[in-house]
């Protein structure tokens, strides 16, 4: 009990110091970078154990109406995604109201669009992009997912990028227009969200590749994990 009551008190503690940090990263993306986002749905404590949205056993599930929700605190739910801005006011509004919700990243139009895939998949797909002198934009990270951060595409050359090549695994996803991305340092129900390749300190917006630079290592990379990229972990 003494162990359960102490990882209570350290989340309690992270909960007080991420408030301002979420704010802040809200206003870097929104005022430095103008992409346009919103909070998440985040978490709450469902008072029980075990089931998809629960944590470490603390009964910890999203704060959405779907008990069975597959991607806890890691979506928009209230506001919708339509609602993403860069309005400096309503993003200091949105998180002195809800200090720890998730950052969310409205994906495509002018903003990044982006690639994510399994964990370990993405970890061999940075490897092989490194070992090929490719240059990167930001990863975004979580215990479960990698995405890699690209330049605005249309479902159109997405769509043409993908016929041409023999199989797409459906472990890949593909963030575009009116998608989203739970942006560092939130937390969702898989756990922390990370940078894994973190933007460059500075007031411009960063860099991002095309997605015809990355996508071939990233199919490759999901082909050859160990259930041969087609389970979808989200």
């Amino acid at each position: 009990m003494r162990e359960i009551l102490g990882r209570r008190r350290r989340l309690l503690r992270f909960r007080r110091s991420a408030g301002p940090a979420r704010l802040g990263a809200a206003l870097t993306c929104a005022t430095a970078w103008q992409w346009p986002v919103l909070p998440g749905v985040g978490l709450k404590a469902s008072g029980g154990r075990g089931g998809r949205g629960s944590r470490d056993g603390l009964g910890q599930g999203c704060a959405c109406p779907d008990p069975e929700c597959v991607v806890p605190g890691a979506h928009p739910f209230d506001p919708g995604i339509l609602a993403a801005t860069t309005d400096e006011r309503m993003i200091r509004w949105w998180w002195t109201n809800r200090p720890t919700a998730p950052v969310v990243l409205a994906t495509g139009g002018a903003a990044p669009c982006a690639i994510s895939l399994p964990a370990v998949a993405g970890a061999v797909a940075l490897t092989a992009l490194d070992g090929m002198g490719m240059r990167l934009g930001p990863v975004v990270a979580t215990p479960t997912r990698w995405s890699l951060l690209v330049a605005p595409y249309s479902l159109e050359r997405l769509g043409e990028l993908l016929y041409a090549k023999d199989w797409v695994p459906s472990s890949l996803r593909f963030h575009g227009e009116g998608g989203y991305l739970v942006l560092p340092p939130s937390e969702t129900g898989t756990g922390q969200v990370r940078w894994e390749r973190a933007p460059l300190a500075g007031s411009a917006a960063p860099w991002l590749p095309d997605v015809e630079a990355v996508v071939d290592a990233l199919v490759a990379a999901s082909n050859g994990a160990p259930d041969g990229g087609s389970r979808l972990a989200y």
